[in-house]
């Protein structure tokens, strides 16, 4: 397990997205961390965008993402709690082909060992849809830097073994799988 330096690195383009009903670009800590950590690793910042915690608008963005084929991967921040106004994971579902049940597991386990039981009201999860990944994190900065440094830094490095998520790119849209259309 690890990277495989016989392999070259294939830069992913990346969507941030931050959910916030008060956060701006001048202020959204766990953006510029994504941003930083995704840059800073070889892939490309495809877009960059604060959406209002409103299940409508997380959807059309989420479209949007998913309907431009030169972004490959959606990162999201906030939203993701049990209070009323967090919607990210029911809008997320709108429009997921297939969800990464998997994502949400490791990440409530990595982050329970730092902030124990707590991790019990985060709702982290990720899905691919129209053969985009999109990964919906709580909207702690030190949540997004878990995230990233244990889960998506590795997933999405082509060099990494046994398996990584951009290898299995060009088969996510297998079979003819689209996205759903929200009812």
């Amino acid at each position: 397990m690890g990277l495989d330096m016989t392999r070259d690195f294939v830069p992913v383009s990346i969507a941030v997205m931050t959910v916030s009903d008060s956060r701006t670009q001048d202020d959204d800590k766990s953006g510029d961390l994504l941003v930083r950590s995704l840059s800073e690793a070889g892939h490309k910042l495809a877009h960059r965008v604060i959406v209002k915690d409103e299940a409508q608008d997380i959807i059309a963005a989420l479209q949007g993402f998913i309907a431009d084929k030169t972004i490959d991967v959606v990162i999201s921040t906030g939203g993701t709690g049990l209070t009323g106004r967090d919607v990210t994971p029911e809008a997320f579902r709108e429009v997921f082909d297939k969800e990464i049940e998997g994502f949400g597991e490791m990440f409530r386990f990595l982050s329970f060992q730092k902030i124990g039981t707590s991790t019990l009201q985060s709702r982290a999860l990720a899905g691919v849809a129209g053969g985009t990944y999109l990964f919906a994190l709580p909207g702690s900065p030190s949540a997004c830097r878990d995230a990233w440094d244990d889960l998506l830094s590795h997933q999405l490095d082509y060099r990494h073994r046994p398996c990584n998520f951009v290898e299995i790119m060009p088969r996510l849209t297998e079979q003819g799988i689209q996205a759903r259309k929200p009812s």
